[in-house]
């Protein structure tokens, strides 16, 4: 291991960020497990790459066919991305109906807010302070938490709004966030930019997955559409049925966005990444950027994402995805009942997870421990993560075929980690 980390400094720079304070060094999956190199199994409870699981066979063997076949890039013809883009399409709303693929989410955000300047011809964009959408030079100055020392003067095309919280600052039907949102409109107008568009998650995951009811977005969306932007919904996380009741994170809140953009799950872990719009948004994205992604919509791409959309149809994932998360919620329940740092739970599907605290009256985040939890748990064989504003929220997000027997594990175990780190 010493030898590993030793050759990654100097090969790959000296502070490329890793997992865990004791790094695992992985040398296979399957499903829902992974094996480090002496042999150890663990349970993955975090990764949403692999969608519908670790070296998924259906998926391996698609590439392999279709690699063995032809690969080639979207300026021949080919059926497999017309095929895909049928499938996609079917599954969104009738107006998005136009797909155009990339090789990530970050590229795939990129394109949705030159998207946005096409259209509107502004461009300030709005995201929430404690979101991650990717990065490019653009889209990572939408990232507070990563803001990089130079942006070739980004920035200033950026405002921020508060992320929502709806458990230190409940925002019941969405009226604070649409407020501050009118502000950001407001300020960009007045600076000159203009308004062009909202990008979100709409199951604000990265900030910590907020409980919030259907609708809490309606008014938000409400001013976008008023002030003549569009609304970019980032699925990266939520989407392909990952919340269990919607194949969409949009769908959930009952809105219609103008863009929606895809990555990490599509295609089980091979490359590749999406932009689904209305016709007349991708006509005029066309005209005024004329791009092309050499890679983007590639036959084995095609052929792996065609793959995911297979397994997740067959195996109804997404019903299973809402029966193991409705399980998750009753152990979660349970543990808070039990310990005193757990200060509140919250999600749905395959996506939940308990945001910790030093005191359940102030509700101050007890970061540290939440750190500790998660090394600690990587050291029992599950692997997970933290992610909100002051990183103290559980984040469990685990493949699609995580099961209850799966998840009975996980939560037996967790529990005796928090009486160990955190006796009530």
């Amino acid at each position: 291991m010493a030898d590993m980390l030793a050759r990654r400094r100097a090969l790959l720079g000296p502070n490329v960020s890793l997992f865990y304070e004791e790094p695992v060094h992985i040398v296979r999956g399957e499903d829902v497990w992974l094996w480090d190199a002496d042999g150890k199994r663990y349970l993955d409870c975090y990764n949403n790459v692999p969608h519908v699981g670790h070296c998924n066979p259906r998926v391996v063997d698609a590439i392999c066919k279709q690699a063995a076949t032809l690969n080639t890039h979207t300026r021949y013809l080919h059926d497999g991305i017309l095929d895909y883009a049928e499938r996609l399409t079917a599954k969104m709303p009738e107006s998005l109906s136009t797909l155009l693929l990339t090789c990530t989410g970050s590229e795939a955000n990129d394109v949705a807010m030159r998207m946005a300047e096409g259209m509107t011809g502004k461009r300030g964009i709005i995201a929430t302070d404690a979101t991650y959408h990717g990065n490019t030079a653009l889209v990572s100055q939408l990232s507070r938490s990563n803001i990089p020392e130079v942006g070739f003067g980004l920035g200033g095309y950026i405002r921020h709004i508060p992320a929502p919280d709806s458990y230190r600052s409940p925002d019941p039907d969405g009226a604070a966030f649409a407020a501050s949102l009118q502000t950001a409109i407001d300020d960009l107008n007045a600076s000159g930019h203009g308004f062009a568009a909202l990008v979100i998650c709409p199951y604000f995951v990265n900030e910590g997955f907020p409980d919030l009811p259907k609708g809490w977005l309606d008014e938000a969306a409400r001013i976008v559409r008023a002030a003549g932007g569009l609304l970019i919904a980032d699925e990266v996380q939520p989407g392909f049925g990952r919340i269990g009741s919607h194949f969409w994170g949009f769908e959930r809140q009952g809105i219609t966005p103008d863009i929606v953009t895809l990555g990490k799950p599509m295609a089980n872990g091979h490359p590749v990444g999406g932009v689904v719009t209305r016709p007349e948004i991708m006509a005029r994205f066309r005209e005024a950027f004329r791009y092309f992604n050499t890679f983007g919509g590639n036959p084995v791409s095609c052929a792996a994402a065609l793959a995911v959309l297979d397994e997740l149809e067959e195996k109804a994932l997404p019903d299973h995805a809402a029966r193991v998360g409705a399980y998750a919620q009753e152990r979660l329940s349970a543990l808070h009942q039990k310990h005193e740092a757990i200060g509140d739970i919250r999600g749905e599907g395959m996506l939940f997870g308990a945001e910790l605290v030093t005191d359940r009256s102030t509700k101050e985040p007890a970061t540290a421990l939440t750190t500790k939890v998660f090394n600690t748990m990587r050291q029992r064989g599950f692997l997970m993560s933290s992610l909100g504003r002051a990183k103290n929220t559980l984040k469990i997000r685990p493949p699609m075929p995580f099961a209850q027997e799966h998840a009975e594990m996980l939560f037996d175990t967790l529990d005796e980690v928090l009486t160990q780190l955190a006796p009530s």
